[in-house]
């Protein structure tokens, strides 16, 4: 049996009474438009207090877009939707610099990305070209056009919507796109009941249009802050590099995660420890993120594919295996 030692309360777990009502309203004012949808929005929430990004993958129809709208309007603060299209270019993504004729210069006109959140709508859809525009702003929160650099306004998320099944006027995310996404969440078809209530509450009108913000811009940078401070054990620390190593070395695997992945379920798991109430992070909370956080960054080898054996099979195992940290030490330190 563990038992828990008393310790000092934290910085981070004096803030975090206010964490836990400030996702809590955010969470409730979101699931006003997606009923039974507990899970993906708190996955999203893990990624917003993570400073990451998140990709939502599923068929068509099942709310995607609608969480990734719910999300960006229940907090007040800059949002920008990118509708991919094959004929949409990295300049307006990025932004462009425009010849003033009154001025005798040059302007620079920013895109779409400069914004807090960026939704992007159906992000397989642009071209190679114009869906790299976005790896320098997701990776360092910055732009560069013609040789200048423009950062970026925190909090920065890209919420991106793809569909996995529709393949005609697609173009497949590179690795290096997919390594930027700290998550990667499916909604799933509602439950019958879900549904229903779906009927009864959408079926006269857009639940969007009555939704208002019930947070801003410089209260999730506060709530960045208190996750930056949860407690992050050497062992715990060991444990999500020894998953890395094992994704790696697996057989059923040609690309295991990079130091990026790791880095990023680290992240997560700080912000799964702070949305749990806690000022320090359990190996649990890295077992429970592993699968959103590794799985679509995985390649699997042509066996692995032929057997029908999927990266998320293959990190559910791995979870299994790896052995798990000291937690007795990880509560104590």
């Amino acid at each position: 049996m563990v038992r828990r030692t008393s310790r000092p309360r934290t910085t981070a777990a004096a803030g975090l009474d206010d964490l836990l009502e400030s996702t809590a309203r955010i969470s409730a004012n979101i699931e006003q438009v997606i009923e039974g949808k507990a899970e993906p929005i708190r996955l999203a929430m893990v990624v917003l207090l993570a400073e990451g990004h998140l990709l939502i993958e599923d068929v068509p129809g099942v709310g995607k877009t609608l969480l990734a709208k719910g999300l960006a309007r229940s907090i007040d603060c800059s949002v920008r939707r990118i509708q991919f299209t094959p004929d949409l270019l990295p300049s307006d993504v990025t932004g462009v610099s425009v010849y003033n004729q009154e001025s005798r210069d040059f302007e620079f006109k920013p895109g779409a990305v400069f914004a807090n959140l960026v939704v992007g709508d159906e992000i397989n859809r642009a071209s190679p070209k114009t869906q790299s525009a976005l790896l320098e702003a997701m990776e360092e929160r910055q732009v560069t056009v013609d040789g200048i650099t423009y950062v970026l306004e925190a909090p920065f998320m890209v919420i991106a919507t793809q569909n996995p099944i529709e393949m005609e006027g697609t173009y497949p995310l590179p690795e290096a796109q997919r390594d930027r996404f700290t998550a990667r969440v499916s909604m799933g078809y509602p439950s019958a009941s879900a549904e229903l209530e779906m009927l009864e509450t959408h079926g006269g009108a857009d639940p969007l249009d009555d939704l208002e913000p019930v947070a801003d811009a410089l209260e999730v940078r506060k709530l960045i802050e208190v996750v930056r401070g949860i407690h992050v054990s050497d062992d715990v620390r060991r444990y999500v590099v020894d998953l890395a190593t094992a994704t790696r070395e697996s057989p059923d695997l040609r690309l295991g995660a990079s130091p990026r992945a790791t880095l990023q379920l680290l992240r997560a798991g700080r912000a799964q420890a702070a949305l749990e109430g806690r000022d320090y992070v359990l190996p649990d909370d890295i077992q429970e993120l592993a699968g959103p956080v590794l799985a679509h960054r995985l390649l699997p080898t042509a066996e692995a594919q032929v057997s029908r054996r999927s990266p998320e099979a293959v990190v559910a195992d791995l979870v299994a295996r790896v052995p798990l940290a000291d937690a007795a030490a990880t509560r104590r330190r």
